[in-house]
């Protein structure tokens, strides 16, 4: 974005962000501004202010705060893309205060080797409005078993490996426990994993959707909290086995939340989605096949117990599962519907609204939104606000409540599951190493970022 000081205009990496509520590492908060200097935080003060020969973003007495890092999600790109593209979720990771993600592998063609991972990084260089990863997925055949253990391969770009243990498809459907205690046995890199036990899966289905009506919250009942169960105990006995690292995807179960309380060695870590914390079961009254996703909606009494385990840090960060698809494929009568709903626009001003609310404070929110996700994929240099780090920034109004509107929503379906709700804290602007990729309202199209560097 230009932005523009009197007479003058300039475009780059160099900002002041003035008259902020800064939020510290320690969690206080500094009234004053932030200098940026070639993409990098180069001071932090009272005293930084408006400087006429650079170019400046007012905060407006706004909260400053480390741009949000979403680790999962699915942008659709390429293949699938009359759901999203990555110039679409790229735009909405913007509004959203997204400055980077992490995207899974089941794009058409799915990710599995290292020239379908260097596509979509060529792809993402040239479209991404911000810093972007990408999984490598483990197939059931176990043919990539080699690409997926080569630490000098492929790998070598990927932020890590992603196990469908359940609901995956075409080469995908990752269901063999064997082929899965092979990926688990050989290499270093985190291995991420969607925890359903698919053979459960297929086995209540057959049982529950000849016998049942069909409303959208049988996919609940069918894909129940013990087919999770299984499938989070099974990673957990081969991370323990191989002392692998090992990330379980959107926790969704009270039952897998006090497994991990009391069992979760140090190499594990585990996420929790907004949908997940917000939503329960009787959603589906008002969204219909809306609320169906993978894995599903719980009861409340899972909500709450997730909840708790967020805060007492037993799951150590948030995640979208961004995963849209469009109103006609999401009108198809169950079971033909498919799973997944959006996220990136709404992630920060759910969390936000939580920390209005008194449910937490604005450090343990940036916590679990951009330092922890930084910290649990080895991103290096980001999720805090402090001098030598990037320029990776969100200013956000938390006094300001808003209603979801879907003909608001950037992302390319046009929906939102918390359509109605009145949410704060709606980002103001978000920078991308510096630049200005979105200010109240006005997207900056030059505006792109850069390959996430993720350790073991």
């Amino acid at each position: 974005m230009v932005v523009k000081n009197g007479s003058k205009s300039w475009q780059g990496q160099d900002l002041v962000i003035h008259d902020a509520l800064v939020l510290q590492p320690d969690g206080d908060v500094l009234g004053g501004g932030v200098l940026v200097r070639d993409g990098l935080i180069s001071d932090i003060g009272s005293h930084v202010r408006a400087d006429p020969t650079m170019p400046c973003l007012d905060a407006g007495g706004h909260h400053l705060i480390p741009g949000v890092i979403d680790p999962q999600v699915h942008f659709r790109d390429p293949g699938l893309t009359h759901k999203e593209d990555l110039t679409t979720a790229t735009r909405a990771c913007l509004r959203g205060g997204v400055t980077g993600f992490l995207d899974m592998p089941n794009t058409i063609p799915p990710t599995i080797d290292g020239h379908s991972l260097a596509a979509k990084l060529e792809r993402a260089a040239a479209v991404s409005r911000v810093h972007y990863g990408f999984f490598l997925g483990a197939c059931n055949d176990g043919s990539n078993l080699s690409c997926l253990a080569d630490e000098d391969g492929p790998l070598t770009r990927a932020c890590g490996i992603k196990m469908f243990m359940g609901t995956g498809h075409g080469p995908l459907d990752c269901r063999d426990p064997a082929v899965q205690e092979a990926v688990f046995a050989r290499g270093s890199k985190l291995i991420a994993v969607h925890a359903e036990d698919q053979d459960r899966i297929e086995q209540r289905r057959q049982e529950l959707l000849d016998t049942h009506p069909r409303p959208a919250d049988l996919h609940s009942i069918i894909q129940d909290a013990e087919t999770a169960l299984r499938a989070t105990r099974r990673a957990l006995a081969f991370s323990e086995r191989y002392g692998r690292r090992l990330h379980v995807l959107h926790v969704t179960t009270g039952a897998e939340a006090e497994l991990l309380r009391h069992h979760k060695p140090a190499q594990v870590s585990a996420e929790v989605t907004p949908q997940h914390l917000l939503l329960d079961r009787s959603a589906y009254k008002r969204l219909g096949t809306l609320a169906q996703l993978n894995p599903p909606l719980r009861e409340e009494t899972d909500r709450q117990l997730l909840w708790q385990a967020l805060v007492d840090g037993v799951i150590d960060c948030l995640a979208t599962d961004h995963a849209p698809h469009t109103f006609a494929e999401k009108a198809r009568p169950y079971p033909r519907s498919p799973s997944g709903m959006p996220g990136v626009e709404t992630l920060l001003p759910a969390t936000l609204s939580l920390v209005q609310a008194g449910r937490c404070s604005l450090a343990q929110a940036c916590r679990w939104l951009s330092e922890q996700p930084a910290a649990l994929y080895g991103i290096a240099n980001k999720g805090k606000i402090a001098v030598g780090r990037d320029a990776d920034l969100a200013v956000v109004d938390l006094h300001t409540l808003r209603t979801v509107r879907d003909a608001d929503m950037v992302s390319k379906c046009g929906w939102s599951p918390f359509r109605d709700w009145e949410l704060a804290g709606w980002p103001v602007a978000t920078v991308v190493a510096g630049v200005v990729g979105y200010e109240r309202g006005v997207f900056n199209e030059d505006c792109r970022g850069s390959a996430l560097t993720c350790g073991p």
